[in-house]
């Protein structure tokens, strides 16, 4: 494992990243918080080892925080993936920015989309309130593409995902 980045290193890091110009509330776009990014991107990469070296998908990527994030922590690969191309046009910027480009790929399209196969998937969802269970398609999707999911959902529907994945 190389150098450690810590937690609030990191965070610092996460926020200074661009956000979105102009979120979509039908889309349910909202800027995953750096605190919460940097907790889910250190639990991944420092307790489960799901980061470095690996080929990460990030999954509704809007502006590419949680995939750039996975870079700076030594990810091998990052695809993302939104439906809103001026998200991803920040994203690329984002990703030119902090010189990681040529280690990430962004899609402009619905994650199902998506082929190959992935080490981890990253991804805030839609959380279902504006189109009920969106938050499902986006965890079918992330388990066909990959063995390890770290997703963030409302603490609301904690035992409604916990019975839709186990």
């Amino acid at each position: 494992m190389g150098q450690i980045l810590p937690r609030l290193e990191l965070e610092e890091m996460l926020e200074r990243l661009r956000s979105h110009p102009n979120p979509d509330a039908w889309l349910e776009q909202y800027t995953t918080p750096a605190e919460v990014a940097a907790e889910v991107l250190f639990t991944a990469a420092y307790i489960h080892d799901d980061i470095e070296d690996k080929h990460i998908a990030d999954l509704g990527c809007g502006t590419g925080r949680l995939g750039i994030g996975a870079l700076l922590l030594g990810a091998r690969g990052v695809t993302g993936a939104d439906i809103d191309p001026r998200a991803i046009a920040v994203a690329v910027e984002i990703a030119e920015s902090v010189d990681v480009q040529g280690r990430c790929h962004w899609v402009a399209g619905d994650v199902a989309a998506l082929r190959g196969s992935f080490d981890t998937v990253l991804m805030n969802p839609p959380f279902g309130t504006r189109r009920r269970h969106r938050d499902v398609r986006f965890l079918s999707e992330a388990m066909r593409l990959a063995g390890r999911v770290y997703s963030i959902h409302k603490s609301s529907t904690r035992r409604f995902i916990t019975d839709f994945v186990l």
